[in-house]
Protein backbone atom coordinates (compact mmCIF):
# COMPACT_ATOMS: atom_id res chain seq x y z
CA UNK A 1 0.00 0.00 0.00
CA UNK A 2 1.79 3.16 -0.91
CA UNK A 3 1.25 6.61 1.43
CA UNK A 4 -1.47 8.52 -0.83
CA UNK A 5 -3.71 5.13 -0.94
CA UNK A 6 -3.18 4.98 3.34
CA UNK A 7 -5.89 7.02 5.63
CA UNK A 8 -3.74 9.26 7.80
CA UNK A 9 -0.38 8.14 8.41
CA UNK A 10 0.04 8.88 12.37
CA UNK A 11 3.38 7.84 14.51
CA UNK A 12 1.13 4.66 16.01
CA UNK A 13 2.04 3.05 12.54
CA UNK A 14 5.79 3.45 13.69
CA UNK A 15 7.49 -0.06 13.27
CA UNK A 16 9.57 -1.37 15.77
CA UNK A 17 12.89 0.15 15.60
CA UNK A 18 14.77 -1.77 18.59
CA UNK A 19 18.39 -2.31 17.45
CA UNK A 20 18.51 0.59 15.16
CA UNK A 21 20.85 3.48 15.23
CA UNK A 22 19.48 7.07 14.00
CA UNK A 23 21.33 10.93 14.23
CA UNK A 24 18.56 13.57 14.58
CA UNK A 25 20.39 17.13 14.03
CA UNK A 26 18.81 19.78 16.54
CA UNK A 27 16.83 17.27 18.80
CA UNK A 28 16.76 19.08 21.52
CA UNK A 29 13.86 21.21 20.35
CA UNK A 30 10.84 21.73 18.17
CA UNK A 31 10.83 18.96 15.24
CA UNK A 32 13.78 17.39 15.82
CA UNK A 33 12.76 16.70 19.57
CA UNK A 34 9.50 15.67 18.53
CA UNK A 35 11.18 13.20 15.83
CA UNK A 36 13.25 11.93 18.67
CA UNK A 37 11.05 11.19 20.95
CA UNK A 38 8.73 9.10 18.58
CA UNK A 39 11.49 7.06 17.82
CA UNK A 40 12.81 6.61 21.06
CA UNK A 41 9.13 5.95 21.98
CA UNK A 42 9.26 2.80 19.20
CA UNK A 43 12.51 1.44 20.93
CA UNK A 44 15.42 3.66 18.32
CA UNK A 45 18.81 4.45 19.49
CA UNK A 46 19.10 8.06 19.07
CA UNK A 47 22.12 10.19 19.21
CA UNK A 48 21.04 14.27 19.56
CA UNK A 49 23.11 16.10 17.77
CA UNK A 50 22.88 19.70 19.79
CA UNK A 51 24.97 22.85 19.28
CA UNK A 52 24.43 23.62 22.91
CA UNK A 53 24.70 20.07 25.29
CA UNK A 54 23.48 21.54 28.26
CA UNK A 55 20.10 22.28 26.48
CA UNK A 56 20.71 18.78 25.17
CA UNK A 57 20.85 17.44 28.01
CA UNK A 58 18.20 18.99 29.59
CA UNK A 59 15.84 17.56 26.45
CA UNK A 60 17.06 13.94 27.04
CA UNK A 61 16.07 14.43 30.42
CA UNK A 62 12.78 15.66 29.99
CA UNK A 63 12.53 12.24 27.55
CA UNK A 64 13.60 9.49 29.58
CA UNK A 65 10.96 10.54 31.92
CA UNK A 66 8.43 10.51 29.14
CA UNK A 67 9.97 7.05 27.69
CA UNK A 68 11.21 5.05 30.29
CA UNK A 69 14.26 2.95 29.03
CA UNK A 70 14.94 5.47 26.05
CA UNK A 71 17.97 5.26 24.66
CA UNK A 72 19.68 8.14 24.40
CA UNK A 73 22.89 9.99 23.79
CA UNK A 74 23.84 13.91 23.66
CA UNK A 75 26.69 15.15 21.42
CA UNK A 76 27.77 18.55 20.04
CA UNK A 77 27.20 19.33 16.80
CA UNK A 78 27.60 22.84 15.54
CA UNK A 79 26.97 22.64 11.92
CA UNK A 80 28.04 26.44 11.25
CA UNK A 81 31.78 25.04 11.98
CA UNK A 82 32.97 22.39 9.67
CA UNK A 83 35.24 21.28 12.16
CA UNK A 84 32.96 20.57 14.82
CA UNK A 85 31.24 18.49 11.91
CA UNK A 86 34.28 16.33 11.56
CA UNK A 87 34.80 16.43 15.03
CA UNK A 88 31.42 14.74 15.56
CA UNK A 89 31.71 12.60 12.54
CA UNK A 90 34.96 11.43 13.71
CA UNK A 91 33.62 10.29 17.34
CA UNK A 92 30.74 8.77 16.18
CA UNK A 93 32.42 6.87 13.83
CA UNK A 94 34.65 5.54 16.61
CA UNK A 95 31.65 4.87 18.39
CA UNK A 96 29.47 3.16 16.14
CA UNK A 97 30.29 0.64 13.11
CA UNK A 98 26.77 1.19 11.78
CA UNK A 99 24.19 4.28 11.23
CA UNK A 100 20.81 3.39 10.15
CA UNK A 101 19.16 6.82 9.63
CA UNK A 102 21.03 10.21 9.25
CA UNK A 103 17.84 12.84 10.05
CA UNK A 104 19.01 16.24 8.68
CA UNK A 105 17.05 17.94 10.57
CA UNK A 106 18.46 21.40 11.92
CA UNK A 107 18.10 25.14 10.59
CA UNK A 108 18.32 28.59 11.16
CA UNK A 109 16.15 31.50 9.57
CA UNK A 110 16.35 34.25 9.17
CA UNK A 111 19.08 36.13 10.97
CA UNK A 112 20.90 39.13 9.82
CA UNK A 113 23.82 38.66 7.30
CA UNK A 114 26.34 36.55 9.74
CA UNK A 115 29.25 34.18 9.06
CA UNK A 116 29.96 30.62 9.74
CA UNK A 117 33.33 29.62 11.16
CA UNK A 118 34.67 29.03 7.96
CA UNK A 119 33.65 32.55 5.90
CA UNK A 120 30.12 31.41 4.04
CA UNK A 121 26.82 32.86 4.62
CA UNK A 122 25.19 31.64 8.56
CA UNK A 123 21.99 30.13 6.87
CA UNK A 124 23.20 28.96 4.02
CA UNK A 125 26.64 26.87 6.39
CA UNK A 126 24.04 25.37 8.58
CA UNK A 127 21.17 24.16 6.78
CA UNK A 128 23.29 23.36 3.80
CA UNK A 129 27.04 22.86 4.15
CA UNK A 130 26.82 21.49 7.55
CA UNK A 131 24.71 18.94 6.38
CA UNK A 132 26.13 18.22 3.26
CA UNK A 133 29.34 17.93 5.06
CA UNK A 134 28.11 15.39 7.62
CA UNK A 135 26.21 13.37 5.44
CA UNK A 136 29.20 12.52 3.46
CA UNK A 137 31.64 11.57 6.42
CA UNK A 138 28.98 9.02 7.30
CA UNK A 139 27.78 7.58 4.05
CA UNK A 140 30.06 4.48 4.82
CA UNK A 141 28.41 4.10 8.08
CA UNK A 142 25.17 4.54 6.52
CA UNK A 143 25.44 1.75 3.90
CA UNK A 144 26.23 -0.39 6.57
CA UNK A 145 23.25 -0.02 7.94
CA UNK A 146 19.44 -2.09 8.59
CA UNK A 147 17.15 -0.11 5.65
CA UNK A 148 19.80 2.78 5.73
CA UNK A 149 18.14 6.26 5.02
CA UNK A 150 19.35 9.85 4.47
CA UNK A 151 16.27 12.43 5.35
CA UNK A 152 16.41 15.64 4.65
CA UNK A 153 14.27 18.27 5.85
CA UNK A 154 13.14 21.45 3.49
CA UNK A 155 10.39 23.58 3.34
CA UNK A 156 7.75 25.05 1.51
CA UNK A 157 10.23 27.66 0.66
CA UNK A 158 11.82 26.16 -0.95
CA UNK A 159 9.58 26.83 -4.21
CA UNK A 160 10.56 30.90 -3.69
CA UNK A 161 14.22 29.67 -3.65
CA UNK A 162 17.13 30.80 -5.93
CA UNK A 163 20.40 29.66 -4.97
CA UNK A 164 22.43 32.89 -6.62
CA UNK A 165 25.84 31.03 -7.17
CA UNK A 166 27.81 34.34 -8.05
CA UNK A 167 26.64 35.54 -4.62
CA UNK A 168 26.31 32.80 -2.12
CA UNK A 169 27.30 34.28 0.92
CA UNK A 170 25.17 37.75 0.48
CA UNK A 171 28.26 39.98 -0.14
CA UNK A 172 26.29 41.81 -3.20
CA UNK A 173 23.01 41.86 -2.19
CA UNK A 174 21.29 40.21 1.52
CA UNK A 175 17.81 39.64 2.49
CA UNK A 176 17.15 36.84 5.42
CA UNK A 177 14.43 35.42 3.73
CA UNK A 178 15.67 35.06 0.40
CA UNK A 179 19.00 33.71 2.13
CA UNK A 180 16.45 31.35 4.13
CA UNK A 181 14.40 30.60 1.25
CA UNK A 182 18.06 29.75 -0.86
CA UNK A 183 19.24 27.53 2.20
CA UNK A 184 15.80 25.45 2.02
CA UNK A 185 16.21 25.15 -1.92
CA UNK A 186 19.95 23.60 -1.77
CA UNK A 187 18.31 21.29 0.97
CA UNK A 188 15.84 20.13 -1.52
CA UNK A 189 18.55 19.92 -4.54
CA UNK A 190 21.30 18.24 -2.18
CA UNK A 191 18.42 15.13 -1.65
CA UNK A 192 17.03 15.00 -4.92
CA UNK A 193 20.74 14.55 -6.34
CA UNK A 194 22.37 12.21 -3.36
CA UNK A 195 19.30 10.02 -4.33
CA UNK A 196 20.40 10.28 -8.37
CA UNK A 197 23.62 9.58 -7.31
CA UNK A 198 23.27 6.67 -4.37
CA UNK A 199 20.85 5.32 -6.85
CA UNK A 200 23.70 5.13 -10.15
CA UNK A 201 25.82 3.68 -7.78
CA UNK A 202 23.87 1.00 -6.53
CA UNK A 203 23.84 1.98 -2.89
CA UNK A 204 21.31 0.70 -0.31
CA UNK A 205 21.20 4.19 1.37
CA UNK A 206 18.50 5.96 0.73
CA UNK A 207 17.56 9.45 0.49
CA UNK A 208 14.69 11.02 1.45
CA UNK A 209 13.35 14.84 1.69
CA UNK A 210 10.32 16.11 3.89
CA UNK A 211 9.01 19.22 4.80
CA UNK A 212 6.90 19.77 8.03
CA UNK A 213 4.36 22.46 6.48
CA UNK A 214 3.49 25.62 9.11
CA UNK A 215 4.78 24.22 12.00
CA UNK A 216 5.02 26.20 15.14
CA UNK A 217 8.98 25.96 16.62
CA UNK A 218 11.51 28.00 17.73
CA UNK A 219 12.68 29.11 14.31
CA UNK A 220 10.52 31.80 13.75
CA UNK A 221 10.41 33.06 17.49
CA UNK A 222 14.00 32.99 17.93
CA UNK A 223 14.96 34.99 14.50
CA UNK A 224 16.31 38.27 15.26
CA UNK A 225 14.67 39.68 12.43
CA UNK A 226 11.45 41.68 14.20
CA UNK A 227 9.16 41.70 11.46
CA UNK A 228 9.79 37.85 10.11
CA UNK A 229 9.45 37.14 13.87
CA UNK A 230 6.22 39.24 14.18
CA UNK A 231 4.41 38.31 10.62
CA UNK A 232 5.58 33.89 11.48
CA UNK A 233 5.91 33.79 15.10
CA UNK A 234 2.77 35.82 16.96
CA UNK A 235 0.79 36.45 13.72
CA UNK A 236 0.05 34.08 11.38
CA UNK A 237 1.27 30.98 13.84
CA UNK A 238 -1.53 31.06 16.26
CA UNK A 239 -3.80 31.15 13.16
CA UNK A 240 -2.40 28.29 11.02
CA UNK A 241 0.69 26.40 12.88
CA UNK A 242 0.31 23.13 13.64
CA UNK A 243 2.42 21.61 17.04
CA UNK A 244 5.58 20.29 15.94
CA UNK A 245 4.34 17.01 16.42
CA UNK A 246 2.56 17.14 13.67
CA UNK A 247 4.73 18.97 11.58
CA UNK A 248 7.47 16.12 12.35
CA UNK A 249 5.26 13.45 11.25
CA UNK A 250 6.51 13.76 6.91
CA UNK A 251 9.73 13.36 8.35
CA UNK A 252 9.13 10.12 10.70
CA UNK A 253 7.47 8.32 7.79
CA UNK A 254 10.40 9.50 5.42
CA UNK A 255 12.86 7.76 8.33
CA UNK A 256 11.07 4.50 9.56
CA UNK A 257 7.87 4.00 7.27
CA UNK A 258 8.71 0.42 5.28
CA UNK A 259 7.43 1.72 1.73
CA UNK A 260 9.35 5.14 2.25
CA UNK A 261 11.03 5.45 -1.00
CA UNK A 262 14.23 7.26 -1.92
CA UNK A 263 13.60 10.05 -3.98
CA UNK A 264 10.76 11.42 -2.66
CA UNK A 265 9.50 14.24 -1.07
CA UNK A 266 6.99 14.29 2.02
CA UNK A 267 4.24 16.60 3.26
CA UNK A 268 1.56 17.71 4.63
CA UNK A 269 -1.67 16.97 2.65
CA UNK A 270 -3.63 19.96 3.73
CA UNK A 271 -4.55 23.04 1.69
CA UNK A 272 -1.36 24.54 0.64
CA UNK A 273 0.83 21.76 2.27
CA UNK A 274 0.63 24.07 5.51
CA UNK A 275 -0.76 21.08 7.67
CA UNK A 276 -2.55 17.52 7.63
CA UNK A 277 -1.17 13.79 7.68
CA UNK A 278 1.85 12.72 5.48
CA UNK A 279 1.54 12.77 1.78
CA UNK A 280 3.97 12.81 -1.66
CA UNK A 281 4.19 16.21 -2.44
CA UNK A 282 6.23 17.87 -5.30
CA UNK A 283 9.78 19.20 -5.75
CA UNK A 284 9.93 22.75 -7.34
CA UNK A 285 11.57 21.96 -10.69
CA UNK A 286 14.48 23.95 -9.94
CA UNK A 287 15.29 21.37 -6.99
CA UNK A 288 15.48 18.59 -9.73
CA UNK A 289 17.46 20.46 -12.61
CA UNK A 290 20.37 18.69 -12.93
CA UNK A 291 22.57 21.41 -14.09
CA UNK A 292 21.86 22.82 -10.83
CA UNK A 293 22.18 19.83 -8.85
CA UNK A 294 25.62 19.32 -9.92
CA UNK A 295 27.07 22.64 -9.60
CA UNK A 296 25.80 23.28 -6.24
CA UNK A 297 27.63 19.38 -5.50
CA UNK A 298 30.73 20.61 -7.01
CA UNK A 299 30.94 23.56 -4.91
CA UNK A 300 29.75 22.06 -1.96
CA UNK A 301 32.55 19.43 -2.32
CA UNK A 302 34.81 22.49 -2.56
CA UNK A 303 33.46 24.44 0.28
CA UNK A 304 33.18 21.68 3.23
CA UNK A 305 36.51 19.83 1.66
CA UNK A 306 34.12 16.73 2.24
CA UNK A 307 34.37 14.51 -1.15
CA UNK A 308 31.70 11.77 -1.70
CA UNK A 309 32.82 8.38 -3.50
CA UNK A 310 29.50 8.46 -5.29
CA UNK A 311 29.60 10.00 -8.57
CA UNK A 312 26.31 11.32 -10.95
Amino acid sequence: MTLNEQQRWNADLIPDLTGRVFVVTGANSGLGLATTRELARHGGHVVLAVRDERRGREAARALAREVPGALLDVRRLDLADLDSVREFAGKLRADHDRIDVLVNNAGVMAPPRTLSAQGHELQFAVNHLGHFALTGLLLDRLAAGRDPRVVTVSSLQHRKGRIDFDDLHGERRYAPMGAYNASKLANAVFGHQLHRRLAAAGSPVRSLLAHPGYTATNLQNDTPVALVRLVFGRVLGPLLAQAPEAGALPQLYAATAPDAEGGTFTGPDGRGELRGAPTRVALAPTAADPETGRRLWELSETLTGVRYEIRA
